[in-house]
């Protein structure tokens, strides 16, 4: 008798398409059979806890076309698959949008982001564990919220926008974006389509299952940043357990139009407390036009979190956002 070992990597096929048109037909094809794979940093985990199931593969890392960083008339377009060290490197986005280089910066590890894409960790799905347990949650397609229960560990959890789901969203470069006004390309076999940063992730009470906007068959392939924020003031921080590979607790970014002491406008964000990164824009309205002040910091930070709703291990993310609120404005 034979033992048969079911710890093994289920059969899947594996794609490398060289150009654009031939990713987005396989794409199409596929559908949501097929996986698509840049960086891979997200992917094994999920076929090792045999939580996601794809018939197949396509990697997206030989199409040139969807790598590096160019000058456009109105701003600069970075691909989706430019890898997170290359996006903290590059001296065209250091220098005109410091707030993404610095942000790419500080994503878990320096190995990590060697391999590690822009689209990647963009579209990275909830990192919940019960959810990553592979347990029958609503996002699962269950009918339960284990982190939003009685006995639920939910410190990492959201503080606004719970909709069945709890999860929050998990990419540290998605704030900056929403902060730096961009847009999203997203391709397919029947052509491509532009939204913005802000419109791209959805929440749970839009979509139980997804974390952006992407329908089946396409694929983000590029972002665009506006010259309108290029060399704005900006202010990142990342609070997280551990300096290095470890997800946000609560994350800020922000920039700023100023003259002197005085905000003139600014987009500010924050990560880790929602489903979708969190545009404050209560507190861009408060601060525009206001002289800098201790005032102006705190009145911001107390309406940064009007409407939170703390669960039962994360209250302490409340005064926390607040303190990245009123840091952020004082500069």
């Amino acid at each position: 008798m034979v033992a048969t070992s079911h710890d093994v990597m289920p059969d899947i096929e594996l794609y490398q398409p060289a150009d654009e048109a031939t990713a987005l037909d396989l794409a199409a094809r596929l559908g949501n059979e097929g996986w698509l794979l840049s960086g891979g940093q997200d992917t094994y985990g999920w076929l090792k806890d045999r939580n996601k199931t794809p018939s197949a593969m396509i990697e997206l890392t030989q199409i040139d076309a969807w790598k590096g960083v160019k000058e456009t008339s109105d701003g600069i377009e970075i691909g989706a698959t430019t890898t997170l060290t290359e996006i903290a490197n590059d001296p065209l986005i250091k220098s005109r949008f410091g707030l993404l280089a610095k942000a790419a910066s500080v994503v878990a590890s320096p190995q990590i982001r060697n391999v590690g894409t822009l689209g990647g960790n963009l579209n990275q799905d909830a990192r919940c564990w019960y959810y990553r347990r592979g347990l029958d949650c609503y996002r699962a397609g269950g009918n339960i919220c284990y982190a939003d229960s009685p006995e639920g560990l939910n410190r990492e959890h959201a503080l606004f926008g719970a909709s069945r789901c709890v999860a929050v969203s998990p990419s540290d470069t998605a704030p900056a974006l929403v902060a730096l006004d961009a847009t999203m390309v997203i391709s397919s076999s029947s052509g491509q389509r532009t939204m913005s940063a802000q419109d791209y992730f959805v929440g749970p009470d839009r979509d139980i299952v997804n974390m952006t906007a992407l329908n089946e068959g396409e694929i983000l392939t590029a972002v665009r940043l506006p010259n309108a924020w290029a060399n704005a003031e900006f202010y990142w921080e990342k609070v997280a357990d551990r300096n290095v590979w470890d997800f946000a607790l609560v994350s800020i970014a922000a920039v700023f139009k100023a003259s002197g002491n005085t905000i003139e406008d600014s987009r500010v964000a924050c990560g880790a407390v929602e489903c979708v990164p969190r545009r404050l824009e209560s507190v861009e309205d408060a601060i525009r036009g206001q002289q800098r002040s201790e005032a102006l910091a705190s009145n911001a930070g107390e309406l940064a979190t009007n409407g939170a709703r703390p669960l039962n291990y994360n209250h302490f993310k409340v005064p926390l956002m607040q303190n990245l609120v009123k840091r952020a404005i004082r500069g």
